[in-house]
This record gives structure tokens, C-alpha cells and sequence, in this order.
């Protein structure tokens, strides 16, 4: 008889161990042999050696496939534990982005959404435009995601510019960062719905995961990094220009936005048509064009946009008689 510990490394044990320990339970009785002991991080086993050491490797390759796709299933395990072979063929939906949090998936959901994974692909700077709702922001997030949990890139950083939209950031209560959080709470949901906790917590700690508002990139070079600019129509000019301009070597970039909620003082100093405009024939870069077609939070947002886009073009032709 023998007992080893094997401690869990790289991913949150309460995740990998499954509601209620479903997970971890299901594990221990594919080693009937075994007795299993699992406590916060670590997992001790005790039994003959040889069935110790089969079920460290399994439990590796369990570990090793949670830690890339983030989620785990009574399928993955019987495919894992039972292959024979050294590869184990993942049976990954191929419109899957990423698996979230609470067996969250995240998936392309319209033809847009997916047009801008395939342009991913294909691209290494892209913009999406479209109205609130489209998915841009929260496709784009699960595409950083993905990236990271494949060792694509070694960090993600998420930034907007810091737009006053209607309301004064000086009167709100804090130092600088505890008004701009509120600003940026939409990046940290997205990221909440699709990293664990305790590891986004980490992420955070360590610099694998920023958020930050636009005015902190100056200067940087961004290298090994997917960069999100998020709210992009609020950008100007130069500051649209510093931002591509931050790209670095093996770098990632996408730059979402709604031309139709442009919250700068004056409308037509927003940089982020024009740009598109002139950058759009370059080899490497990808565009995608949302439209009312790829909203999908509740269904009556799609018609609240659309009365919204009827009313304004209804006054743009008033004011132009």
C-alpha cells in the first residue's frame, strides 16, 4: 500500500472538484482501487503505487484540459481516463469561444459574431462596430480569453477611454481608481462571467489581466498581449492613432465601438469612422459591421434601438429643411 499527495496547480480546485464534489467524485470512481481524499488544493490517494501513479497522470491530463477550456464534464473525464492513447481527441464544439463560469458557454450566437472569430483568425488588429447589445465587447473578451488559457498571449488588457457620458467624474466619491471602476464594471462582468473568482483575482494581482482607461497606455509597448479598446467611438483622433500605435510583437488587437452613442463633446471629433475609413484596405486588418440584426439581450432592445435610430433620422431630416 502506498499514499501520495498531489497538489492542484494552475486552476481553482472548488471548479475543477465540481458542484458538490460531482466532479472529483465521478474521478474516484473510475479508481475503485483507490481511496480518494480531496482538500482544498490538494488531492491525496492512497493504494497500490501503480494505480497511485496511473491516476496522478490522469488527474494531470484532467487539470491540463480544465485549465485550457475551463470547464470539465462527465464525458471529457470518461474520454481522458479511459483513452488508452497518449493524445486525448477533445470533442470541443467548434462554434465554442470559451467555457465560462457555471458551465457558461460562450459561443459566436449571429453571422456577425461569427464573422469576427473567423476574421480573428485571420487578423491581427480588427474593429466591430454595432449597437449596444451586439455582442461586440463581450465576443471580443471571450476571443482574449481563449487566447490567454491557449498561451496564445501572456496577458490581456481592456481599456476605454475615460469619457465623461453625461455625468462628472470629479463629483463622485474616491480616488481616481474608484471613479473610474463604475466606468469599466461592463470589461470586469464579461471577465467575471468567464474566469474563475479566485483566478481572475490573481490575474488581476499579477498584471496577466488590466483594465485601464486609455490615457494610461501612453507610452507603453504592448507586446505578447491581446488589447481590447472598448467604447472606441469616444476616442479622438490622436488618441485612436496612440492607441494602434501601442502594438507590439506578437500583440492582438481589437477596437469595438457604437458610432451612435459618441458621447464627446463634439460629435465629429470622434476618431474612430474615419479611421476605419482609411485603414480599412490594409492586409491584417479586419473589419466587422454590426447592425440591429445582432442584438441579443432581451428582445425588446432590438426595437428600443431601432425607435431610437427612426426618431433620429426623422430629426436629422427636420433640421436639415
Amino acid at each position: 500500500m502506498g499514499e501520495k499527495v498531489i497538489p492542484i496547480e494552475g486552476v481553482d480546485p472548488k471548479e475543477l472538484y465540481g458542484a458538490a464534489n460531482t466532479n472529483i467524485n465521478y474521478i474516484s470512481g473510475k479508481f475503485p482501487g483507490l481511496k480518494i481524499v480531496a482538500r482544498g488544493s490538494k488531492i491525496k490517494a492512497i493504494g497500490e503505487e501503480r494505480l497511485i501513479d496511473r491516476f496522478e497522470q490522469k488527474l494531470t491530463r484532467l487539470t491540463d484540459y480544465f485549465s485550457r477550456y475551463g470547464h470539465i464534464s462527465t464525458q471529457v473525464i470518461d474520454q481522458i481516463v479511459d483513452s488508452g492513447t497518449a493524445e486525448v481527441e477533445t470533442a470541443v464544439d467548434n462554434n465554442v469561444i470559451v467555457f465560462g463560469n457555471n458551465g457558461l458557454i460562450v459561443r459566436a450566437r449571429t453571422v456577425n459574431q461569427q464573422k469576427l472569430v473567423d476574421l480573428y483568425n485571420k487578423n491581427d488588429l480588427l474593429f466591430a462596430t454595432g449597437p449596444a447589445g451586439s455582442g461586440k465587447t463581450y465576443t471580443s473578451i471571450a476571443l482574449a480569453v481563449r487566447a490567454l488559457r491557449e498561451k496564445e498571449v501572456r496577458k490581456i488588457i481592456l481599456t476605454r477611454p475615460a469619457v465623461e457620458a453625461g455625468e462628472k467624474l470629479g463629483f463622485l466619491p474616491g480616488d481616481m481608481k474608484e471613479k473610474l471602476d463604475p466606468y469599466l464594471q461592463p470589461l470586469y462582468d464579461a471577465l467575471n462571467d468567464m474566469i474563475p473568482p479566485r483566478k481572475l483575482a490573481q490575474f488581476m494581482e499579477d498584471g496577466t489581466v488590466q483594465i485601464a482607461p486609455l490615457a494610461y497606455m501612453r507610452g507603453r509597448t504592448l507586446d505578447n498581449a491581446f488589447v481590447i479598446l472598448d467604447e472606441a467611438q469616444n476616442t479622438t483622433m490622436p488618441q485612436i492613432k496612440m492607441f494602434l500605435t501601442r502594438m507590439g510583437k506578437n500583440a492582438k488587437f481589437i477596437v469595438t465601438g457604437d458610432v451612435t452613442q459618441i458621447d464627446l463633446p463634439r460629435k465629429r471629433d470622434s476618431g474612430l469612422l474615419p479611421t476605419i475609413s482609411f485603414l480599412e484596405n490594409i492586409k491584417g486588418i479586419g473589419i466587422v459591421k454590426m447592425d440591429n440584426r445582432d442584438i441579443i439581450r432581451h428582445p425588446l432592445v432590438k426595437y428600443i434601438v431601432e425607435a431610437f435610430d427612426k426618431y433620429e433620422d426623422k430629426f436629422k431630416e427636420e433640421t436639415n429643411k
